[in-house]
């Protein structure tokens, strides 16, 4: 019985096409579920066409609605076509001409390439090439690069290449495996590592280890799993169709299959990787793995820093549990909600404007004549990381990561300091949100674990009083915990040591480098803002993570980046970026504007408004609208991604936030990781960007962008 499988590639463009052609596609994919293979050729309506002048005769166009035309592969063996894209006739038609398909003999995945480009490119190339040992693949063997899966073809059109801007040219119109084996060799990695690190990961969805049929396109559609959906169900289409943005869930690279679906692990193990790299993704696919496996009364913790992002790990983990039952045994909660539930007290925890009065008030009491930002810090950063209990401890301990000297003698009085500041709280019935996690902790310890497994999103903002809690919170077993974060970025000041928590990933650590959100064009602009600084590791090994090799496979246009001379020219010029966007076919909801300040979102807001723009504030615990444009803070989009954003108000009076930089000559360790958490912000928020980016500011840019080399245009 025909069937009519979805692309990868296809899916990713699912959110630009119109209504009507999305119901185009549904009605062409119930053809091919109710008709014969003879009656889809025939039938008048599909128009299941071959091409004049393609390279490929696989490669055919159906029709979709008057005017549009799907492009599938239709292969000569099994009865399994494959949508590989749709758009308007005429450009349908000319990118299908271009395309041929192949099996890879290593791998088995069906591949796809834009072979008709990559001809007219390899002679001009290779007119230009240096002598052979001087290209960029010359230290590859023929038969290594076979073995890595590059067949004959590109290794023709590979070994003229000089230089990685020149592979990435090409890259574009390589089958998109290949092309990862081939930009692994071009960073620097052997042959050994690029086996493990690409092709296996490609191989593990291989079902036989016969030799591959490079001709048995039905045995390779099915194979290629992590790039080729086949929907048997309406529902489940009608779905996907009207649900584009969370077609994500059918799709896994084989690098993020190998991660979440792994059977087990020995202990703790992390994921990590730079925005857009699907952590989250793997995250909710790990949790999907566990509840399989779980036995009678077990749960999982799925736990996350923001409540923007609990939101968005529910509605992911809805659309990939189907089973109720099952989704039932999953507790969603932040990690603060969480140590609220375990301690289960009615005491108000307090904000950072009323903690900083209230360390004021117990330094007047005690006679410390410092500033209530360092008790703060020092409560965070010394005695709260290392779990000091008393004052002994304290005097003897290392103030490790603190720039700023404090004599023995003075340790002291800063302790008396402390317990005044913990005596009022406790007087008043109110609580940290830290202290409520030592508190946690230490009733988890004494009542023992409550989850079989615990699954972490976004763990590189978590401190280690919340790690100590969440180690306390499974036992110590296979699977116990699962962690996904992302050094760069680390928009809170927690710095952490995993080890020395109990939390041991050694040898169960993976790394994702490619980006599936944002243009390489985004991309590129945005990770100038961090590159040449270093970020130490999630799992404190004494390194530092990189962002070389992180590269995206989508292309596009680069960052708009826009001057004003007023607040107010800098709001008008947002409203019309809107409304081109809009204009070029973006829903409301897949615009998100977002500033530094929440005054600043606000006055985005209220003009967008003013101008008959719809748009609602992100806020945390407030659901996501799709019929108006998101406005929120960059805190608060952290974890979320819209197909358009803009991030206003980059000035030098925003970014850094004066009053987020503790001075240099207070201490001048915490003030590089004031900075770090600013810059590090503002590369958050410019990474939600799939297919636009916009920057803008009035005075002068900050020094962020200035550092970058970013100008307006």
């Amino acid at each position: 019985m025909p069937h009519l499988a979805l692309d990868k590639a296809f899916c990713q463009q699912l959110e630009k096409l119109e209504k009507h052609v999305r119901n185009g596609v549904f009605d062409a994919w119930e053809k091919f579920e109710r008709l014969t293979l003879d009656q889809l050729f025939r039938d008048p309506g599909l128009k299941l066409e071959s091409l004049k002048g393609a390279k490929d005769r696989q490669i055919r166009t159906i029709r979709i609605t008057q005017g549009y035309r799907g492009v599938v592969l239709a292969p000569e063996t099994g009865d399994t076509f494959v949508l590989l894209r749709v758009g308007p006739h005429d450009e349908a038609t000319e990118w299908a001409a271009k395309q041929k398909a192949t099996i890879n003999a290593v791998t088995g995945a069906v591949e796809l390439r834009e072979i008709a480009t990559l001809e007219e490119l390899t002679p001009a190339y290779e007119r230009i090439a240096p002598a052979e040992e001087r290209r960029l693949f010359a230290k590859v063997s023929d038969g290594e690069m076979a073995a890595l899966g590059i067949d004959t073809t590109t290794l023709a059109q590979a070994r003229v290449l000089t230089s990685l801007e020149q592979l990435d040219v090409f890259g574009r119109f390589f089958p998109p495996d290949q092309y990862r084996v081939l930009e692994h060799l071009a960073l620097g990695a052997s042959v050994e590592q690029t086996w493990q690190e690409v092709v296996v990961p490609a191989l593990a969805d291989a079902a036989s280890q016969e030799p591959v049929d490079t001709t048995d396109y039905a045995t390779a559609i099915a194979h290629t799993r992590t790039r080729i959906a086949v929907v048997t169900d309406a529902d489940e289409l009608r779905d996907i169709l009207d649900k584009p943005f969370a077609a994500w869930r059918i799709f896994l690279h084989p690098a993020q299959h190998k991660v979440a679906y792994r059977p087990s692990y020995s202990g703790p193990a992390q994921v990590t990787g730079g925005p857009g790299t699907g952590k989250s993704v793997v995250a909710l696919h790990r949790v999907r793995h566990l509840l399989r496996h779980l036995r009678d009364g077990d749960r999982i913790l799925l736990t996350t820093f923001t409540n923007a992002l609990v939101d968005s790990l529910n509605e992911g983990l809805g659309l990939l549990v189907d089973d109720p039952d099952l989704r039932d045994r999953v507790d969603v909660m932040t990690v603060d909600a969480f140590a609220g539930r375990v301690v289960n007290t009615s005491r108000r925890p307090i904000t950072g404007y009323e903690e900083s009065a209230r360390w004021e008030r117990a330094a007047e009491a005690t006679g410390f004549t410092g500033t209530p930002q360092f008790l703060a810090q020092e409560y965070k950063h010394v005695v709260l990381t290392q779990d000091i209990r008393d004052r002994e401890e304290y005097e003897r301990c290392e103030r490790r990561g603190r720039g700023s000297a404090l004599p023995a003698s003075a340790r002291r009085l800063v302790w008396r300091t402390v317990e005044e500041f913990t005596r009022r709280l406790d007087e008043d019935g109110l609580r940290t949100y830290l202290g409520t996690c030592v508190e946690a902790a230490d009733l988890l310890a004494g009542q023992g674990p409550c989850y079989r497994h615990v699954v972490v999103d976004e763990a590189q903002d978590l401190h280690p009083a919340q790690w100590r809690m969440l180690r306390a919170a499974a036992p110590r077993r296979p699977d116990d915990l699962f962690i996904a974060g992302d050094p760069h970025q680390r928009i809170y000041d927690n710095k952490v040591s995993l080890k020395s928590l109990g939390i041991n990933i050694a040898g169960r650590s993976a790394k994702l480098r490619k980006n599936y959100r944002s243009t390489q064009e985004i991309l590129s602009w945005a990770t100038g803002i961090l590159l040449g600084r270093p970020y130490a590791e999630l799992a404190d090994s004494g390194r530092h993570d990189t962002l070389v090799g992180y590269s995206s496979a989508l292309h596009g246009s680069g960052p708009r980046l826009h001057t004003a001379q007023t607040e107010e020219a800098e709001l008008d010029a947002l409203v019309e970026q809107v409304r081109t966007w809009v204009d070029g076919g973006a829903a409301y909801g897949e615009i998100g504007i977002c500033a530094r300040f929440n005054k600043t979102c606000e006055k985005a807001r209220d003009r967008l408004v003013a101008a008959g723009v719809p748009a609602s504030r992100v806020r945390a615990g407030a659901a996501r609208t799709d019929d108006a444009v998101n406005v929120g803070t960059m805190h608060t989009f952290k974890g979320l991604e819209y197909r358009y954003t803009a991030v206003v108000g980059v000035n030098d009076r925003a970014l850094p936030n004066p009053s987020a930089i503790t001075p240099e000559e207070v201490d001048r360790l915490q003030h590089e990781a004031d900075l770090a958490a600013e810059r590090c912000l503002l590369f958050v928020a410019c990474t939600r960007a799939r297919d636009g980016l916009y920057v803008s500011w009035t005075g002068q840019p900050s020094p962020f962008l200035v550092e970058a080399g970013c100008e307006a245009e």
